[in-house]
């Protein structure tokens, strides 16, 4: 990580992991809340990390430290203008996009802390900051 990152934005495997209290995003995130970072999943990554084996409190309550970007018509839209722009289409990409898009919307500098470096790097082009999970 370089420089100062004031939003932070989570895809599904950076949730997940912060569910699962890995340790390597555990001292991620303290370094982000040294840093004054806010967290911010799009509402579409909830789908994507709800299955019968997710701890559900620990989900509430990693919510509950989030901003939940909602998936408006007008975002759609949006997001599905970044897929067009990175020649990427299907359901494959369609949740990335709303990911995407939602960074994009957010105060910079911003970062995505996800598990698809490439795709993300397409859908958001130099607008952001990756991180690899």
């Amino acid at each position: 990580m370089s420089g100062h990152i004031e939003t932070v934005v989570l895809d599904s495997e950076g949730l997940s992991a912060w569910v699962a209290q890995d340790r390597k995003i555990l001292a991620m995130f303290q370094v982000f809340h040294e840093m004054g970072s806010d967290l911010v999943v799009s509402a579409n990554t909830i789908v994507e990390v709800s299955h019968s084996r997710v701890n559900l409190p620990r989900l509430r309550w990693a919510l509950s430290r989030v901003k939940v970007e909602p998936v408006t018509e007008q975002a759609a839209k949006a997001a599905a203008h970044l897929l067009k722009d990175a020649g990427l289409r299907g359901h494959k990409y369609a949740i990335d996009a709303t990911v995407a898009e939602a960074a994009l919307r957010q105060p910079g500098p911003v970062a995505i802390l996800t598990s698809d470096v490439d795709d993300m790097t397409r859908l958001c082009g130099n607008k952001a900051q990756m991180i690899g999970l």
